[in-house]
């Protein structure tokens, strides 16, 4: 049976109050809290090893080194890459998807070619796109749906052709919790002869993946959502497919030879890692995916799913509530609101309860253009939330709903 309470005295932060409540956090879809152990291992980088990477010959550079090519070796193991040089470290999964459009897009888009992204997809994996788009000449085409959140993937067939080059889709919706069906997405994409990039942030902690036996084609996650350090996330990317890539920044560790004649670059994965690493918070993602593999992965997939329902289930008896995205299978993610009362007062108040929930548009305009309204609020449920919580979160919005009406 899965503990939370034993998990929760991991993390030091969930013990502190908020305006003189006990903190309850219910925000874990924009970041995660941190483990003690990725904290500790955060300090004694600092503390010990704190050399840059690659560069020199003195033994702290050596050990920095060793440990940040390791955290890569803990990346390509746990998302089940076939290389460790298909494993980029990036800022987070917004850089890893830039990178994708630009590097990839500028080599091998053209005018009269056409992108399809999914209408549920964070700000991250449509801007980019466009951008892109607009400098090529290429067509965005949208793939819909609908309004229980289920995305319609029979539409797929009628956007792709012979001109489509990318398929942008999530793994895990961050406002609706919806899982697509990727595999088949995937298939359709391929049989089309058009990529697939995947926003894997949601999806990465809730259930996880296995990015070979998906055949997916770019694969973009964040450290801090997976209760790593901010700062740091990884670009996972088929080795034939990054092996065509121009770089997307240049400078430092990614080149092979410098001169006013011509420049040649590193090999991967370096050809993509320009600059000094945040090699001290990749080497605490490394430590933050040892912690969530020493966890019974489908205990904890199961408690949060049950948690989730109850919190359904308790929100939507007040009166006016609606919960948005509710397919079978979603992530742990809740997002609703309550006829008559606008998203930011109810968390203004649970904030004042001592209650932390996200509240506006969550990087998905697209998702609150669907829906008819200007934002929402968001309780995104974590391995170390627990019923209780759930039930002080239903107390304040009723509490939230009594005020404002």
């Amino acid at each position: 049976m899965f503990d939370a309470t034993e998990i929760r005295c991991d993390f030091p932060i969930l013990a502190s109050e908020v305006n003189g409540k006990p903190l309850v956090y219910l925000d874990s879809g924009a970041t995660a809290q941190k483990p003690q152990c990725v904290i500790r291992c955060i300090e004694d980088m600092y503390r010990r090893y704190n050399a840059n990477i690659h560069r020199g010959v003195h033994r702290l550079s050596e050990e920095a080194t060793e440990r940040y090519e390791a955290a890569r070796d803990t990346v390509q193991r746990f998302i089940g890459a076939s290389a460790r040089e298909e494993v980029i470290f990036t800022a987070g999964a917004t850089a890893s998807l830039n990178t994708v459009a630009y590097a990839w897009g500028e080599r091998f888009l053209h005018n009269g070619d056409n992108i399809i992204i999914s209408e549920m997809e964070h700000h991250s994996n449509i801007v980019p796109w466009q951008l892109v788009a607009e400098r090529k000449g290429v067509e965005i085409r949208v793939l819909p749906f609908d309004d229980d959140g289920r995305l319609k993937v029979e539409v797929l067939d009628d956007l792709l052709d012979e001109h489509t080059r990318m398929v942008a889709v999530t793994q895990a919706s961050n406002t609706l919790g919806t899982r697509p069906d990727l595999k088949t997405i995937i298939d359709k994409a391929h049989a089309a002869g058009a990529l697939v990039t995947v926003d894997g942030c949601q999806g990465i902690v809730h259930g996880g993946v296995d990015v070979a036996a998906l055949d997916c084609d770019f694969y973009a996650f964040s450290a801090h959502k997976l209760y790593g350090p901010t700062g740091v996330g990884v670009l996972y990317g088929k080795r034939d497919v990054l092996e065509q890539m121009p770089p997307f920044l240049c400078g430092g560790d990614m080149v092979d030879r410098v001169s006013f004649a011509k420049t040649t670059y590193a090999p991967l994965p370096l050809k993509f890692e320009a600059g000094t690493a945040n090699y001290i918070d990749a080497v605490a993602l490394g430590e933050a995916i040892k912690y969530v593999e020493h966890l019974d992965v489908q205990a904890v997939e199961k408690y949060e799913t049950s948690l989730t329902h109850y919190a359904e289930e308790q929100l939507q008896k007040i009166e006016g509530l609606r919960v948005y995205g509710t397919t079978e299978g979603k992530c742990s993610i809740v997002s609703f609101n309550v006829e008559g009362v606008h998203h930011y007062d109810v968390g203004m108040i649970l904030d004042k309860l001592g209650v932390a929930i996200r509240t506006g548009q969550h990087c998905a305009e697209p998702v609150m253009a669907h829906y008819g309204v200007t934002g929402m609020c968001r309780a995104s449920i974590a391995m170390y939330n627990t019923c209780e919580e759930i039930d002080i979160l239903c107390r304040g919005v009723e509490r939230a709903v009594r005020m404002l009406r």
